[in-house]
């Protein structure tokens, strides 16, 4: 996908997720054009909640191709709205009341994730966990050895990973921290930011 589309998806994440319901009409299209597998739909229809599975497409949509943006606005016939302000967009660029990231408070930031948070995170990471880990100070082995333990569930590997990197940096294991390595991965704060909130 290209760049500026991966970035017009992620500024508008916790707004599409708000108004998007994917089940009925998005992924259907998106599954007929080949841009999402059987199991990435089941995976989206799994979700507990409308702005989950809109969350869980909106992961997997970077990944998909060079095809995935435009095959999604196509997807948004009943959405008309919100496929204009994304076109929009586009054509503009991002405008000045386009919300940014809103700013963690510092207590927030110097406080270690708990077992809940490290868990819910786990969930939302994509591909891109395994950078998120590497940039947090994890071996190229103790990547390994979460894969190995976990081979059927991505979520403990995550989470696993996650936990052994709080446990060996103690009080440094911040959400500062883990903030500073999901910018490294290249996935959006907003994702920590549904986490903590």
């Amino acid at each position: 996908m290209d760049p500026a589309h991966r970035a017009l998806l992620r500024t508008h994440r916790l707004e599409l997720s708000g108004q998007l319901l994917v089940s009925e009409t998005i992924v259907p299209v998106l599954y007929q054009e080949n841009v999402l597998t059987e199991a990435q739909v089941e995976d989206i229809a799994s979700q507990p909640t409308d702005r989950l599975k809109t969350l869980k497409l909106l992961d997997l949509l970077p990944s998909r191709g060079p095809r995935a943006f435009s095959a999604f606005l196509r997807s948004l016939d009943e959405f008309g709205w919100v496929r204009d302000k994304l076109l929009q967009e586009l054509q503009t660029g991002p405008g000045p009341s386009s919300p940014d990231v809103r700013q963690l408070p510092d207590s927030v930031l110097q406080k270690v994730p708990s077992d809940r948070e490290l868990s819910r995170l786990a969930s939302r990471l994509g591909a891109e966990w395994e950078s998120v880990l590497m940039d947090l100070g994890l071996s190229a082995e103790a990547l390994f050895r979460c894969r190995a333990d976990h081979p059927l569930s991505t979520h403990g590997a995550v989470l696993a990973g996650l936990v052994q990197w709080r446990r060996c940096e103690g009080k440094k294991a911040t959400v500062e921290r883990l903030l500073q390595s999901l910018k490294a991965a290249d996935v959006h704060p907003s994702v920590l930011e549904d986490v903590l909130m």
